[in-house]
């Protein structure tokens, strides 16, 4: 129903998909009031017959499934609730709202922030003056898509945890002395989900992770008591 909805919406829809590529978007208004930024408008192109019609069921499905998850979820609660005992379906209610909440935070980080500085740095990149930058719809889209699904999963990570400490395989001190370790990690999986190779971006994508280990800490500790 949401892909339906979504999909009849198209002018609405591709108003806030393709938000960013201009230099009016919420996000370079913001980063203009601490220095002057150069204007930035990315101009898309279409080369396959079928692209845009592609493209527009594929923006669809992924807005009806976003729309759909807590649905899913609950039915995914409904369905497991009576093995569980009260104090656990207390937990798992907790978890799957949680879940969802933190789902969204991820989404909204990668598209106010993470998505439109990575096509500022990639729409702008160049080996040469003489190659220049044409980038497709699809390739756009194909981009959001993967970051947005990346930071969301990501966003997860305490809801992971407390279900690890929950079950008695994670501890918090175990946690609080491999941090050196989960830093490391942290910035490897900061690099593969930012395509980009300036040091601004990468840790705008590390921090939120990092805090999200610090925050799961706390969960662990807080379930294991």
């Amino acid at each position: 129903m949401g892909a339906i909805v979504a999909f009849a919406m198209k002018t609405e829809v591709f108003s806030i998909v393709l938000a960013p590529t201009k230099s009016d978007f919420i996000t370079y208004r913001w980063f203009s009031q601490f220095g002057d930024i150069a204007d930035f408008n990315l101009n898309l192109i279409n080369t396959q017959l079928t692209s845009q019609f592609s493209v527009h069921m594929q923006v669809s499905i992924m807005i009806g499934i976003i729309c759909v998850c807590p649905y899913i979820l609950y039915s995914i609660f409904a369905f497991v609730s009576p093995a569980l005992y009260e104090n656990e379906r207390k937990y798992a209610r907790l978890l799957v709202v949680a879940g969802y909440i933190m789902f969204m935070i991820g989404v909204a980080l990668c598209y106010f922030l993470i998505f439109p500085l990575t096509i500022r740095f990639l729409g702008n990149y160049q080996v040469s003056d003489d190659v220049a930058n044409i980038i497709t719809l699809s390739s756009y889209i194909d981009t959001l898509t993967m970051l947005t699904l990346m930071l969301g999963i990501v966003f997860e990570l305490p809801i992971l945890c407390m279900l690890l400490g929950k079950m008695g395989i994670l501890t918090a001190d175990f946690m609080k002395e491999y941090r050196r370790h989960a830093i490391v990690i942290i910035l490897i999986v900061a690099a593969i989900i930012t395509p980009t190779t300036d040091v601004m971006t990468l840790m705008l994508v590390t921090l939120p992770i990092y805090l999200l280990y610090e925050i799961s800490i706390l969960a662990v500790k807080m379930i294991n008591k």
